[in-house]
């Protein structure tokens, strides 16, 4: 391989568990990293855990334990989430390690001898939770990050001269507008920088949970130099063997989630400038995993286990939503009710129920041998469409996905199962198999082929994000192992004619409505068995309070229904993009409903008060949780909301103003 790839994770903080805001930024750069190598190219994938400071030394304390006997338990719990969710990372870096403290002490040197470090006197407010210095803060203001009450610090200190780098860092940023990602992260550094820096203080001389100060040990090394040094000290910087430092650094993406941008884009490139050594190419921030419309947060109480969603719907299930339901670098929300569903639409009902036809068919019709498509009269244009339209999509995809464009990139690859599905749909191979003319056969045989071959492509593109899924489809596919797939010179045709087909079973097992209520249980046993803030504790007892009322049936008259009732119905607005009659059904129509996130089939019984033609463009409130059901052989998913009229005859739900497709009707 001649190119090479280096990408991190920021550290994690081990005062508490991880949970699925972590796991969400390890899973977007595992998935960049899977899809690195499966390119072609020698990638090395970092992660890892923060473990010093006051405030680790304080939640130690609390728990009655050493900061080194805590943090080795937490560390682990890291790490051993990561390898259960087959996070491919490379290393994983502890700031405790002595390899770490070398490289720390190494890079202060460095940056000491270049006369950029000396001593003085702070006084000032200090966030401990944080571990930032308050700039101008009055003794009981709030933390500007995360408002909590600062506290003053009176201490001897190093200082670093952070405020020799205002001109050097805005160069960087002009020189390279691709050095802080997004560009609203990038505004907002700029416009701090701009305002004017300050000299940092690089050391603590009131607590001892830290790594010393090279030559005047009394002083511990302020941890966020610390923890920051961890992208070199990883690759060997400041040891014997600095092999890895010189092949990858400097790394290609540091991935970051927002509330950390100004130590990643500020202090970090200053303190390597100061080293003289080179800054990453490219910091990428993302977003806050919301829940319940906070950001989800230890102290809030309000965090979401990753092991609950594991244990019951699998890791591509996670993986999956939250790379197709997070707009990349905007906020995300979490909730179980829209996972379960995602997983139902997309995967059990999309992917999975592609691969399960499919290859149940080549089984039923041609012995599990892929088969030979038609070269003549049993060609269409539809078979052409297809084809085109996969080569298109491995080229979007890519280039998507590679400019962090998740959502929209898996958006592509769920288009190209949509048409699939209605490629089948409308050649009826089910129909064809039972026929034995030599007409038939062949076009069964084109139609199968094409079927297959696309769901190899989509299995292929998609393979980083849903690894365990999509290498169990590959196998059953008959190509083997996915690992062998070579990315870069996927295109269309590439199915070998005749390959036998390994053993077929679903892999995505639809979820039924009783698994919301177990993930629900699950985090509330789990909640209880943890200790919790009383500000969490604050947060969470009005909810319980509400649940319990809601739920108590003796509340709910006779003859109605209760909120909790209602809001299992889920309702979506949709746009009618295909519109067709039903044959030998005077009321069926066949629509197509674009849901924003999918394209749904939807058979209502309208015929007679609405033509095909006057409903595509039209925006239509769908229930899209209802359980499919067939009609005149068709597979509906979902109900169309009308009002019965005079007569009999429906009305369509609508709305005056413009609602955007996919919103939820509340």
């Amino acid at each position: 391989m001649s190119r090479k790839f280096y990408i991190t994770t920021p550290i994690y903080y081990v005062n508490a568990r991880p949970h699925i805001g972590t796991a969400y930024t390890t899973i977007v750069c595992d998935a960049i990293a899977r899809r690195q190598r499966m390119l072609g190219v020698d990638t090395f994938f970092l992660t890892g855990t923060d473990e010093h400071g006051q405030k680790i030394e304080r939640a130690a304390q609390a728990a009655g334990k050493t900061p080194q006997q805590l943090t080795d338990e937490v560390s682990a719990q890291f790490r051993g989430l990561w390898d259960r969710m087959g996070i491919t990372y490379d290393d994983f870096i502890r700031t405790t390690s002595e390899r770490h403290k070398r490289g720390v002490q190494a890079l202060w040197r460095k940056i000491r001898d270049n006369g950029y470090i000396y001593k003085g006197t702070y006084t000032g407010q200090y966030c401990v939770s944080c571990e930032l210095y308050v700039d101008g803060a009055n003794p009981g203001d709030a933390c500007p990050q995360c408002g909590r009450t600062t506290e003053t610090v009176h201490e001897e200190n190093y200082f670093f001269k952070l405020s020799e780098f205002q001109e050097k860092l805005l160069k960087l940023y002009g020189d390279k507008p691709e050095f802080i990602r997004p560009e609203t992260r990038r505004n907002e550094v700029i416009s701090f920088v701009r305002s004017g820096l300050r000299d940092l203080s690089v050391s603590r001389s009131t607590f001892s949970w830290g790594i010393p100060v090279p030559d005047d040990p009394k002083h511990v090394i302020y941890v966020w130099l610390d923890a920051l040094s961890n992208y070199i000290t990883a690759l060997g910087y400041g040891s014997d063997d600095t092999t890895l430092y010189e092949k990858f650094w400097p790394a290609d993406v540091q991935m970051i989630g927002k509330e950390i941008v100004r130590f990643h884009c500020v202090y970090w490139p200053a303190f390597l400038l100061a080293a003289g050594l080179p800054v990453p190419k490219s910091i990428v921030a993302h977003g806050w995993l919301l829940f319940e419309e906070s950001k989800m947060s230890k102290s809030r109480g309000n965090i979401v286990r990753a092991e609950t969603i594991l244990d019951v719907l699998g890791q591509d299930a996670l993986r999956y939503f939250l790379l197709r339901e997070v707009v990349f670098g905007q906020d995300g929300s979490f909730s179980f009710d829209a996972l379960v569903q995602r997983y139902n639409a997309d995967l059990a009902n999309g992917l999975g129920n592609l691969a399960s036809r499919t290859l149940a068919m080549i089984t039923r019709y041609f012995r599990g041998e892929v088969p030979y498509p038609s070269a003549g009269v049993a060609r269409q244009a539809a078979d052409h469409a297809i084809a085109e339209s996969a080569d298109r999509v491995i080229a979007e995809f890519g280039a998507l996905f590679d400019q962090y464009q998740f959502s929209r990139a898996l958006e592509v690859a769920w288009g190209l199962v949509a048409a699939v599905d209605k490629y089948i749909v409308e050649n009826e191979p089910w129909v064809l198999g039972e026929k034995q003319d030599e007409d038939s056969r062949a076009r069964l045989a084109t139609v199968l082929y094409t079927s297959a071959e696309a769901l190899r492509i989509v299995t292929a593109l998609v393979h980083p994000v849903i690894p365990e899924a999509t290498a169990k489809i590959w196998a059953q596919i008959g190509l083997g192992d996915i690992k062998t797939l070579r990315l870069a010179e996927l295109k269309w045709g590439q199915l070998e004619l005749g390959t036998k087909l390994g053993s077929v079973a679903p892999v995505f097992p639809r979820a039924d409505k009783g698994a919301i209520e177990r993930m629900q249980k699950m985090e509330e046993q789990g909640r209880t068995a943890s200790p919790v803030t009383s500000e969490a504790q604050a947060v969470a007892k009005p909810a319980a309070v509400a649940s319990t009322v809601t739920k108590n049936p003796s509340s709910i008259p006779e003859g109605k229904i209760g909120i909790d009732d209602f809001a299992k119905i889920e309702m979506r607005v949709g746009q009618v993009k295909v519109a067709e009659k039903v044959q030998g059904a005077d009321k069926l129509l066949r629509l197509e409903v674009d849901l924003g996130n999918e394209v749904r089939q939807v058979v209502a019984g309208i015929a007679e008060a609405y033509s095909p033609e006057v409903l595509v463009g039209r925006k239509v409130a769908i229930v899209t949780n209802l359980a499919p059901r067939k009609l005149r052989g068709l597979e509906s998913n979902g109900m169309i909301l009308a009002a019965s009229v005079e007569g009999g005859k429906p009305a369509l739900a609508s709305f005056l103003e413009d609602v955007p497709i996919g919103a939820k009707l509340k």
